[in-house]
């Protein structure tokens, strides 16, 4: 045999496989983890679960041969499935519990496991959800190819966990900073304060929002302006404090100006002024983007509010809504929801949008996707309009 043909044969038998086969999981970041084609029980784990079809249906399994009831759980879920009840699994005489639901849009969603009336997390799917609240499940339904929030072959930016001491309160926090790939000290980033919701932890952007995945690939189609993340914790004092709303505005606004945007500027090469500066948060986040960012024009001229608002926007903010050249002071503004939470947070989102358009600031007011108050929207209007919208004005004063 010719070298050149024992080459092509080898070629062809080792790049077979790889296009036919689901990687692993847990050995590269696969954008299909939950196709089984191994058929390969989770490391520590009894059964396989849950386990994806490439028609989309998705099958949970759970070895529970005392539990006497067994339920799907978890709000995405079960708006993806169109149900507003609890869906029950049936048990064999092993004591071995199935569902099989779907086809599922594909996407990733939370859920959970209500044994015996107590929710917990899928004991054997890899993928849990880590955030400050109890333990949850995360199932990825793949479609025919890496999705917007995957993993792909592109070039990659770094994301830093860094530990620092804050005075204002009185403790060691921690944040995550995304740099883009190519980051060079010598050159001047914007950025982009990024903030989680309530029961959130500052990697919630980085492990459910996949915010570096997203921005590495709009990067890499040429979609957004190179920009830095910074990822802070936004949780100032206890959710269930009976004083939460009365404490955590002036707080977290204290700890944005004396702690979290000066120790960006010292550590990264950034644009240090606010037309080089946005802020955006979810739910909390996106409250504490109105509350407290809206009061920060000085720090910030661009603004992303993301399943939130408030009813009475000019009470909440007065400077902000009486300034009469407000509307020449933000370079961009989203209001964003998904179509699924409207009930929920949509007149709060109207009203925002409605005091915005009284003053004549511009802004994009979106409603969209399949989702309602999860991962699914915020994902979604991270890539659709947050960052392709952000730093498109000159950045120089």
């Amino acid at each position: 045999m010719k070298p050149l043909k024992q080459y092509l044969i080898i070629s062809s038998l080792l790049t077979a496989p790889l296009l036919a086969t689901a990687q692993q999981a847990n050995v590269n970041l696969d954008w299909a983890p939950q196709k089984n084609t191994e058929q390969l029980v989770p490391y520590g784990g009894n059964v396989i679960s849950p386990e994806v079809k490439d028609n989309h249906t998705v099958t949970f399994r759970l070895k529970a041969p005392d539990a006497q009831k067994v339920e799907l759980t978890g709000g995405p879920i079960l708006l993806a499935l169109k149900s507003k009840a609890n869906i029950p699994f049936t048990k064999d005489n092993e004591g071995l519990w199935t569902l099989t639901v779907g086809p599922v849009t594909p996407n990733i969603y939370v859920y959970r496991f209500l044994i015996d009336g107590v929710a917990v997390a899928d004991p054997n799917n890899t993928l849990t959800g880590a955030s400050n609240q109890p333990g949850y499940s995360n199932l990825v339904v793949h479609g025919s190819g890496p999705a917007y929030y995957d993993a792909r072959p592109v070039p990659h930016g770094s994301t830093t966990r860094h530990i620092y001491h804050s005075d204002v309160l009185n403790g060691e926090r921690e944040m995550f900073v995304y740099t883009p790939p190519g980051y060079d000290s010598k050159k001047k980033y914007p950025v982009l304060y990024l903030l989680g919701g309530s029961g959130e932890l500052a990697s919630g952007w980085m492990l459910d929002g996949r915010a570096n995945l997203i921005a590495d690939n709009l990067l890499a189609e040429g979609k957004i302006v190179p920009m830095i993340i910074a990822m802070p914790n936004n949780q100032v004092i206890h959710r269930n404090d009976p004083k939460h709303l009365e404490k955590t505005y002036k707080l977290f606004e204290e700890e944005l100006r004396k702690q979290i945007v000066p120790f960006v500027d010292t550590h990264y090469s950034t644009v240090k002024h606010r037309k080089g500066r946005a802020i955006s948060g979810l739910s909390m986040g996106g409250r504490h983007t109105e509350a407290v960012g809206f009061n920060a024009i000085d720090l910030f001229s661009s603004f992303g509010i993301l399943s939130a608002g408030d009813l009475e926007p000019e009470q909440l903010n007065p400077a902000f809504f009486s300034d009469p050249k407000i509307k020449d002071k933000v370079d961009y503004l989203l209001v964003g929801l998904g179509s699924g939470e409207l009930d929920f947070v949509g007149k709060r989102s109207a009203a925002t949008h409605a005091a915005l358009d009284k003053v004549g600031v511009k802004h994009d007011y979106f409603i969209g996707g399949e989702g309602a108050h999860d991962w699914g929207t915020w994902r979604l209007l991270l890539h659709n309009k947050l960052l392709p919208g952000l730093f498109r004005k000159g950045m120089s004063e």
